[in-house]
This record gives structure tokens, sequence and C-alpha cells, in this order.
């Protein structure tokens, strides 16, 4: 079953030359970063980019919205640190750690949630993202409110010193692009086709003979593993890992990064997280107020650009094009 994607933002693989041209831009953006901004907040930002474009797989690809992916997050971030500084493993063990970490609890979590939907689907999620968060403040190998600091950077293969803010950025900004590719290649298989379809008719894919639980669980799966990728990364780049990525307000974060994009879109929850980071970044001045500031942009977003940024904008490009 073939359903119509819900956003152009990005043409179809057969358009050819003209769907390279949104990742040859990317591409480009990541090389001259560095160059004009702060390879620590780039690396943030694309940590969080990575995290958004996850969490997009299950929201705006399979219409399901949950609230404790900060679970998925904060618990391969715990597990990355602990493996790198306790352990000793190199940084590419150890990502692969937290990330397989973050498949295994979404396998679990989502198994026993899957059945559930709309707002149920979200409360129950949300509940197991708490009972994560109190597990990470009790448990001994987290170091409680302290978290896990002094992580080591390493070196890659034990060759590569990602020592250096630099170097750290390469392997992110990599890392990143490799990840962004797959997500764009699985969101236009038949794999993700069957996933539009579910999000817009779930009982037409299984009279089609669809087994729509069993996809909606891969697409959970993928989303946690992907988030846990992300978790993993971050703990090395800030070299901790703390409550913060496990927390609820984390969950509604990335949320807010996917809407103010635009769900549903390749490029959206990227731009989203960038956004919501430079908010954080420039308005960190005005304290507690940044979240007063956050929320009005969010409004006014959604009053104003009710497909996100970039579903908006490639709303009217195509329309544009046609008219």
């Amino acid at each position: 079953m073939s359903a119509q994607p819900v956003s152009h933002s990005v043409s179809s693989p057969a358009s050819g030359g003209s769907s390279l041209l949104p990742f040859v831009v990317l591409a480009v953006c990541l090389i001259i970063g560095p160059s004009l901004i702060y390879p620590v907040f780039l690396m943030k930002a694309l940590c969080f980019a990575m995290f958004a474009c996850a969490f997009n797989i299950l929201l705006g690809f399979t219409g399901l919205l949950s609230f404790g992916h900060a679970a998925f997050l904060g618990m391969a971030s715990y597990s990355s640190a602990h493996a790198a500084k306790v352990w000793g493993l190199t940084p590419e063990l150890a990502i692969a750690f937290g990330t397989l970490v973050a498949m295994a609890l979404g396998t679990v979590i989502g198994m026993l949630t899957i059945r559930s939907r709309g707002i149920y689907f979200a409360n129950i999620t949300l509940a197991f993202a708490q009972m994560v968060f109190f597990f990470c403040l009790q448990a001994k190998f987290t170091g409680g409110e302290d978290g896990i600091q002094s992580v080591p950077r390493g070196s890659l293969f034990g060759l590569i010193s990602l020592k250096s803010d630099m170097a750290m950025y390469v392997f992110v900004a990599v890392v990143f692009f490799i990840t962004f590719l797959m997500i764009y290649r699985i969101i236009h298989s038949p794999f993700g086709q069957v996933l539009r379809a579910v999000r817009e008719n779930e009982a037409r894919a299984i009279s089609l003979g669809y087994k729509v639980e069993q996809y909606k669980l891969a697409a959970f799966i993928l989303s946690a593993t992907l988030t846990g990728l992300a978790g993993s990364i971050k703990a090395l780049v800030f070299q901790l890992a703390s409550l913060t990525d496990v927390t609820w307000q984390m969950s509604g974060e990335v949320v807010l990064m996917t809407l103010l994009g635009g769900v549903g879109t390749i490029f959206g929850p990227a731009v989203g997280a960038f956004v919501i980071v430079s908010m954080e970044n420039y308005l960190a001045e005005l304290g507690s107020w940044v979240l007063v500031v956050q929320g009005a942009i969010f409004v006014l977003c959604v009053m104003t650009f009710r497909r996100g940024i970039v579903g908006t904008a490639s709303y009217y490009w195509h329309k544009r094009q046609q008219g």
C-alpha cells in the first residue's frame, strides 16, 4: 500500500538530482559550520537534531505521540558515560553500548505500550519515562543528582583522539549526516510507506492485511534506538551524563522541536532543534524567562506556521511552482 507523504520538503528518490540538492547544502553547512560558529554549540545542536529526527519517525510518520522519549536519551547517555569512564571502552564501543541499551529499553516499553492509542499511549510512555527517571536518580552507577562527570572522550578505534573539540565535531557531523541519510531512506522505503498508511488510516491498513502493531512496534524501537545514539554521543561531547536528559521536560522539548520545525517533514525537526538550542544559548541571560519566550514563539508559530517552519516554506514553494 502506498500513501502520499504529508510533506514535500525533500523530493522523492525518483526526482533525480533535485532530491540531492538539500543534502549537498546540508553537507556544505556541516563543513563550513565550525569556521562560523563555536563547535561545541554545533555539536549540541546536532545531537538534539538527531534526537528530534528520531522522534519524528514516531510522531510525524507513524502518528504516535510519545511523552517518554527522554528515557531513551537519558539511559543511553548514562550507559555510554559509564562504559567509557568505568569500563574504559573506546568511544565507538561506548556509543554502541548506549545505543543498544536504548534499543532494549525501547523494545520492552514498546511491547507494553504499543496497543494503546492516542492520549493513553502518551500517558503510559510518560509513566515509564518517570520510572526511568527515578531509577537514574537512585541507582549508584548514575551518581544521583551529580551525574557521571569527567567522561573521557578517548580515541576513536584506539587511533584518532577525540579530545579536541574540532576532532569531536568531525565525528559528530559524520554520524549525524549518515543517520540523517538513513532516516531519509527508511521513510522513502516500502516500510516507511506502510508507516504513513498506518498514520493516515489505520483501519484501512489493517483491512489490507498489514500487521499494524508490528509496524508500529518496529517504528517505536527504531526511534528509541536512534534517540539512544544521540544520547550516547551527547554524553561524550559534554563529558557528562546528568538527570537533565531523562526528565519529562526533555520529552516535552523534543515535541516542541518537532512541531516547530514541521511534523512529518524530513528537515523540519533538525531546523526546530537548531532554533530551540539557539534560543537557549543566546537568550540564556534571561534565566527562567527563556521558557516564557520559547512558549511565546511556539504559540506564534502555531498561529502563523501551522505546518511548522519547513512545512510552511515547502507548502508555499510547491504552491508557487504549481501556480
